[in-house]
């Protein structure tokens, strides 16, 4: 299905049995047949590179599967990992195709995906995805970042997947929110195209000091939406929790908070898809964007939990 075959995961072993499982001796190559959570890394720093940030995300995939090797799993849903996609000789569009393809494909398997990023151009991609498997669904897509990624360009980059999905769901009642934007890292132009685009958006610190009023906007974005993407850029959370991405924040919003909108979004029933991006292990400190990611990760198996097969 993928570029890159079933990575080899390791990880603590305790002994056999469910008591002792962890994520590396319970995950397995997709089941076709029996639907549960299916990774599906996108191995690419290329739109990063294109938007001036510092390279090194294509890594972050294999850091993040590194990471979650050991954590325990409590539960018996089935964990599947799909691969990468890689970009071959800089050419993102192709590998964001082929990464939609894939991921298509696993959605019309009926598992809950979770995509391993990689820059945040994983966007584009993870909505051809979940726009081809779901054609004429209304779609709800949250977006926790400090940046609206909705740069004009006439190549794709890391920052230009929400310019690229409103102008291909320009005919369509979709819904899109920005949740930790910081002002000081995006231009009144980028706050007015977002307007004229639709985009609802909420900052970095409205979101800390009114996080009742955050949780508002998830929870009517859920009741219109059909199907929900979600989508997290790690930089949205604050430079010492997340040091290991291109653009470290200065504020940020804590991980207690990111963590309730995943488990709001998740328990909806309506999370067909997430992602995490801009991962970037050649800026990690010790390791602690790698395990950040890996819990938010695990985390997000409890969409599976709420899913109604």
């Amino acid at each position: 299905m993928t570029d890159s075959s079933l990575t080899k995961w390791t990880g603590r072993d305790d002994g056999p049995g469910p008591e002792h499982a962890r994520w590396h001796n319970r995950i397995q190559a997709v089941d076709s047949t029996q639907p549960g959570v299916a990774l599906l890394g996108f191995a690419s720093d290329e739109g990063v590179r294109r938007n001036q940030g510092r390279v090194g995300a294509a890594q972050g995939p294999a850091a993040i599967r590194a990471a979650l090797g050991s954590f325990a799993v409590h539960h018996d849903l089935g964990l599947y990992d799909a691969g990468d996609i890689d970009v071959v000789e800089n050419d993102l569009d192709g590998a964001q195709q082929r990464y939609g393809n894939a991921l298509a494909e696993l959605l019309s398997q009926n598992h809950v995906t979770v995509g391993l990023g990689g820059g945040h151009e994983i966007t584009w991609a993870s909505y051809l995805g979940v726009r081809a498997a779901y054609p004429d669904a209304r779609l709800g897509i949250i977006n926790l970042d400090a940046h609206f990624d909705n740069r004009p360009g006439a190549q794709a980059t890391s920052g230009t997947s929400f310019a690229q999905i409103m102008e291909a769901e320009a005919d369509r009642n979709t819904l899109v929110s920005t949740m930790g934007v910081a002002e000081a890292s995006n231009t009144a132009d980028l706050f007015n195209r977002a307007r004229q685009a639709g985009i609802g958006w909420m900052t970095d610190d409205r979101w800390i000091i009114y996080p009742g009023e955050a949780g508002r906007a998830v929870a009517l974005l859920l009741e219109q939406a059909d199907v929900v993407y979600l989508t997290i850029d790690l930089d949205v959370l604050p430079a010492a929790v997340a040091p290991g991405v291109s653009a470290p924040a200065a504020y940020g919003v804590p991980l207690p908070l990111v963590s309730a909108v995943i488990d709001h979004v998740a328990a909806s029933g309506k999370l067909v898809h997430a992602d995490i991006a801009e991962l970037n292990p050649t800026l990690d400190v010790d390791g602690r964007t790698a395990a950040v990611a890996a819990r938010l990760v695990d985390r997000l198996t409890s969409a599976a939990r709420a899913r109604t097969w």
